[in-house]
């Protein structure tokens, strides 16, 4: 008897991964949502490249080289163009969720440890605890207020196992001496690399061992903060 050809390994949650057209879809539809004229600008600049490249071939004589090389440099400008109006909408979509740092940071690509509420309180302020070569960097989300004692406390209970490790700490928001969400990806991926990898490994180690201080339970994730992934981040 034939056999049967073995399934494809079920998601968590049983959902079936969407197919790129169905992405490209619904990426379309969000930044309809969030900026109509970022459609109409996209296609205006690639016509616009392919226009003076076609008249320039045509005045100079070199149609055959000139109008094929417009063709490509429109087309790639429109896609620079179309990922980054995507990229703002997404972020835009996600902005105030609660989970919405989480998802950017597990999103990162690169050696880098993530642990969504590793602290919080009543009043679902979070913190979110990185591990990677920059050393810690903690991420907190919810009220300002709240969030400063918390990034305080879990800072002083990481120095007690990270010795010397640098540990840096983010309040994510729009407010004074907050990061928006939009720009905390490239910040994280930024930051200096001063342990090696086996530091690393050791140290996301002895932080593992350390019980959570969660007040509450964890809010659930948005299931739509799924923002597009930035460039890997270069290891030295």
């Amino acid at each position: 008897m034939a056999r049967k050809p073995a399934d494809s390994p079920a998601r968590p949650d049983g959902d079936v991964p969407p197919g790129r057209i169905a992405q490209l879809r619904m990426v379309l539809a969000l930044l309809r949502r969030s900026n109509p004229r970022a459609i109409p600008l996209i296609v205006l600049a690639a016509v616009a490249i392919i226009g003076v490249f076609t008249v320039a071939g045509l005045l100079s004589g070199l149609a055959g080289f000139l109008i094929p090389l417009g063709v490509l440099a429109g087309v790639l400008v429109a896609m620079i163009l179309f990922s980054r109006y995507a990229q703002s909408a997404q972020y835009a979509e996600i902005e105030g969720q609660p989970g919405a740092a989480a998802a950017v940071l597990q999103s990162m690509r690169g050696d880098w440890d993530v642990t969504p509420a590793v602290t919080g309180n009543r009043n679902m302020d979070v913190v979110h605890r990185v591990v990677g070569r920059p050393g810690v960097v903690l991420v907190g989300e919810g009220n300002p207020s709240g969030l400063a004692s918390l990034l305080a406390a879990e800072k002083k209970r990481i120095a007690r196992v990270a010795y010397e490790v640098p540990i840096y700490d983010i309040q994510v928001g729009n407010g004074e001496g907050q990061m928006p969400i939009r720009r905390l990806h490239g910040h994280v991926a930024k930051l200096p690399r001063n342990l090696k990898r086996a530091e690393v490994s050791d140290l996301n180690y002895r932080l593992k061992a350390l019980p959570q201080t969660l007040q509450a339970p964890k809010g659930p994730m948005p299931r739509s903060a799924r923002p597009p992934r930035g460039p890997r981040p270069k290891m030295r």
